[in-house]
């Protein structure tokens, strides 16, 4: 194909197709936290696959490993059957991520994606406790097919199911509106007032920290109160860790700040480490209650990424990679709040945390012209939230210093071309 022309993508694929219009170049080759386009034009990647990259593009060591087992002619697919990369990536994820931190789960493939963890977490919940209705919460996403949808906030996402999606009740996200502490009395008031209408859910899914709804990133105390209104009426608790996961916001799993114990963990996106399809659900042993071949899929058996897993899980054998995160958030952070106190024009406020933030602006299109532009400068980054009211930064938790600033550099150069070529100078 000729350099950089999209005719054929323009006539071939689907309409539905929505990053190539934001990003309208053809990428060729890619590593680390760079991608060139076949000009040979080079950007800075603060989208990392919308999270599912957080080791960056083509890592060196897992790279290397995957070729090494390709060529010696490893197990590609095997559905659920035992495979020797599917029990090393077990035997080292236990050792690694669970026994460290005294988690104990038993892990189901339930299919690649994203969408798949989080179906099979509300169908064993819903089979657990035999009820059937799950609470999630405003501005959540969990993924686009049906279930994972009915419990998904955004309204466009939701329409797109052409049917009505039942058996969910949505409540108010952590300063959804009120405090946290009215927020927990709003939940328990409903679930306990007998007029209320709501039934006993089976379960409660949340994102710790909401990537798609707007960067919301939950309180501690909210998340331990959740967990306190879940145990004290036999409500399973389900935590999508699908982007937030993997290292994002400077622990493994989101939620090791609040110290609470799942009883169901979603994880896809970053845990195949090298961008391959790849997705777990982490299950408290009780409720590992499916009969064999209850809940199943063709590619659970994803053994090219076993292997790029088991390499990836390398970083967290020490805690190097959660330092380095650590730090590095604590930059973005600086920037960010520099940024909305050097331009109020954006009106500018801070959301999320970790490797997963970003600036709501108040002003209707303004996040999408940040966007735009940093594109402009070989910046790749994306909007979140209803109206894509927040440009937000998810660079690979393993960029470097200098690749870092470089970002925020170019970053910098979209915001204020943006001000100043959207009539929003004030002085």
């Amino acid at each position: 194909m000729n350099r950089n022309d999209m005719s054929i993508f323009e006539t071939r694929e689907s309409e539905v197709r929505s990053y190539c219009r934001g990003f309208p170049t053809v990428f060729d080759k890619a590593k680390g936290h760079k991608l060139w386009d076949m000009d040979n034009k080079e950007y800075v990647d603060f989208f990392s696959g919308a999270g599912a990259l957080n080791y960056g593009h083509n890592d060196s060591k897992m790279q290397e490993k995957l070729v090494e087992y390709i060529t010696q002619d490893g197990i590609t697919h095997s559905l659920d059957m035992a495979s020797k990369a599917k029990g090393e990536f077990l035997e080292t994820f236990q050792d690694v991520i669970l026994e460290p931190r005294d988690m104990d789960y038993k892990i189901m493939f339930p299919g690649p994606t994203g969408t798949n963890t989080v179906e099979s977490a509300l169908k064993l919940a819903r089979k657990a406790t035999g009820r059937q209705n799950v609470i999630s919460f405003t501005n959540g996403f969990h993924g686009m097919t049906i279930g994972a949808l009915s419990v998904t906030g955004n309204a466009f996402k939701r329409k797109g199911a052409g049917i009505p999606l039942n058996h969910t009740v949505t409540m108010p996200y952590d300063k959804y509106f009120g405090d946290t502490g009215q927020q927990l009395e709003y939940v328990e008031q409903f679930l306990d007032d007998n007029g209320s209408g709501v039934d006993l859910p089976a379960a409660v899914i949340l994102e710790t920290v909401q990537g798609e709804g707007g960067l919301n990133a939950a309180s501690n105390e909210w998340l331990q109160g959740i967990e306190k209104i879940c145990r004290e009426r036999d409500i399973l608790l389900i935590i999508d860790d699908v982007q937030a996961g993997v290292g994002r916001t400077g622990t493994f799993f989101s939620f090791e700040p609040a110290g609470i114990q799942p009883d169901i963990i979603c994880l896809s996106k970053s845990i195949g480490g090298y961008g391959l399809p790849l997705a777990l659900t982490l299950i408290a042993p009780k409720y590992d209650i499916f009969a064999p071949g209850e809940h199943n899929g063709t590619f659970r058996g994803n053994n090219p990424a076993f292997v790029t897993a088991t390499a990836a899980l390398e970083h967290w054998k020490d805690n190097t990679l959660e330092k380095s995160v650590q730090e590095k958030s604590t930059k973005i952070t600086n920037f960010l709040q520099e940024m909305i106190e050097k331009y109020p024009e954006l009106k500018g406020s801070l959301r999320g945390r970790g490797f997963m933030q970003g600036i709501f602006c108040d002003v209707e299109g303004l996040a999408e012209n940040v966007a735009e532009n940093a594109f402009k400068h070989g910046l790749i980054m994306e909007t979140a939230g209803a109206e894509d009211e927040v440009f937000k930064l998810f660079p690979p938790i393993t960029i470097d210093d200098a690749g870092l600033q470089d970002g925020l550099d170019r970053l910098h150069e979209a915001i204020k071309d943006t001000v100043h070529n959207s009539n929003l100078v004030t002085s």
